[in-house]
């Protein structure tokens, strides 16, 4: 297997992302992870878009964050997404760090499963998305 692709995106803390605390409010965490998991498909030339075009969706079957240190108002950080497998599923693993320390503050994981437009699940991903992946 070609050596899987791995990206990072910068960001700041919004003022609406943060909650009564002060600290970005934990469902946010996961829209983070989308804009690196968009970054990475878009590394590999595979977007949305083209998903489409070949006839697939790809919805989130799984996902889960772990909360290290909590992101704060104006706060900088990156999130790197790299692909761990794409066998049965699409695995992507993430980590959130801040830009000035470098320190851990979130990591999880998103599964994709791949499906038809009709939502029927397939047991494995097609030899054609993951052609595509390794492009």
């Amino acid at each position: 297997m070609k050596k899987l692709a791995e990206v990072s995106v910068s960001a700041e803390v919004a003022f609406h992302d943060v909650d009564s605390l002060g600290i970005v409010w934990h469902g946010h965490y996961y829209k983070y992870f989308e804009l690196a998991r968009t970054a990475l498909y878009r590394s590999r030339g595979f977007d949305i878009q083209d998903m489409h075009d070949m006839g697939y969706i790809f919805p989130v079957i799984e996902s889960q964050c772990r909360y290290v240190q909590p992101l704060k108002y104006g706060q900088t950080f990156t999130v790197s997404a790299r692909f761990k497998a794409w066998d049965r599923y699409i695995h992507v693993a993430y980590t959130i760090t801040d830009v000035k320390t470098k320190q851990r503050c979130a990591y999880g994981y998103t599964k994709q499963a791949a499906c038809l437009p009709d939502a029927t699940m397939l047991l494995e991903i097609p030899e054609s998305v993951i052609h595509a992946l390794q492009s």
